[in-house]
C-alpha cells in the first residue's frame, strides 16, 4: 500500500465491500453526491460502462464493488487526479474491471467506440464559469465548467450509447432546464428524475435523472430523497444508500 499512496494523501475505508479510496485533503475529495449518484444507477451484469469526468474514481470503484459489471471505463482531465483514480483502483485489485483514461472527455470519440456502451455515469461540474477563475485550480476545474460544459457531457453520453442505452447523472436544480434540453437535443430522453433536499424544511439541492437514448417520450418523477431528518443525523434512506452492498440491475429496456 505504501507505494500507491503520497505523504500528502490518506486512504479512506469506504466501510462496503473492503472498498477503499484514496484522497488528498487538500484537494477536492468526493461527497455525498458521488454516493447518491452510484447507488442511482442500475446495471445489468458484464454491462459496459463509462464514467465521465470520475476524479478520483470513487463511482467505478463503487460500481465495481456493488455489481458484476464487466468493464467500466473512467475517463478524467486531471494528470494528478487520473493518478491518484489509477492508484485507488489497483490498491482495490480492480485493475481487470476499471480503466483510467487520462483524457479530455470531449476526445472520448478517438479512444472509445461509438454507440457501444450500455451504461454512461457522470457527476459533472455543476457552475458556470463565471469571473477569474484560476484554470489551473483542481477545485474549481471539478466545480465549474472550465474544461468541459453540461452540453459537452451530455452530447459524448449520447455518442457512446448503444440504442436504449441508460445515462445516469446528479446535477442542480437550477440546471434542470438546461439539462433537459441538451438531452432531448441528443437523443437522451429523460425517464426517472429524483429531486435531493437536505432537509425536509429545504429546497432540493441536487437531482438525481436517468435518461434512455433513443426512447418515446414518459418522465415519472420519484419521492423526494432527504438527506438529514429534524435531528440532524442521516434519514434511514441515506443511511442504508451508505450501506448498500449489492447493485439493482434491470432486464427491462424501453422503446
Amino acid at each position: 500500500m505504501n507505494n500507491l499512496v503520497y505523504e500528502h494523501e490518506r486512504v479512506d475505508d469506504l466501510q462496503i465491500n473492503n472498498l477503499k479510496i484514496i484522497q488528498n485533503p487538500d484537494g477536492f475529495c468526493f461527497g455525498i453526491d458521488a454516493v447518491l449518484l452510484a447507488n442511482f444507477v442500475k446495471v445489468k451484469k458484464n454491462s459496459k460502462v463509462v464514467d465521465l469526468g470520475t476524479g478520483t474514481a470513487i463511482i467505478p470503484i463503487l460500481l465495481a464493488g456493488k455489481s458484476k459489471t464487466s468493464h467500466i471505463t473512467a475517463l478524467e482531465i486531471q494528470e494528478e487526479v487520473a493518478d491518484m483514480a489509477e492508484r485507488s483502483v489497483k490498491l482495490n485489485g480492480l485493475e481487470d474491471r476499471i480503466e483510467i483514461l487520462n483524457i479530455d472527455l470531449k476526445d472520448a470519440k478517438e479512444f472509445l467506440e461509438a454507440n457501444e456502451y450500455d451504461v454512461v455515469v457522470s457527476n459533472p461540474p455543476y457552475m458556470h464559469q463565471k469571473g477569474l477563475i484560476n484554470p489551473d485550480d483542481k477545485k474549481a476545474i471539478s466545480r465549474h465548467e472550465i474544461k468541459c460544459t453540461l452540453e459537452d457531457v451530455i452530447s459524448t453520453a449520447s455518442g457512446l450509447l448503444r440504442h436504449n442505452g441508460r445515462f445516469f447523472m446528479v446535477h442542480r436544480p437550477i440546471r434542470l432546464v438546461d439539462i433537459m434540453f441538451y438531452c432531448r437535443q441528443y437523443k437522451l430522453e429523460p425517464k426517472y428524475l429524483r429531486f435531493i433536499h437536505p432537509a425536509y424544511d429545504k429546497k432540493p439541492n441536487l437531482l438525481l435523472l436517468e435518461c434512455v437514448k433513443a426512447a418515446r417520450p414518459e418522465l415519472k418523477i420519484l419521492d423526494p430523497l432527504y438527506v438529514y431528518n429534524k435531528e440532524g443525523e442521516y434519514t434511514d434512506e441515506v443511511f442504508h444508500t451508505y450501506g448498500k452492498t449489492y447493485m439493482e440491475e434491470k432486464d427491462e429496456f424501453y422503446e
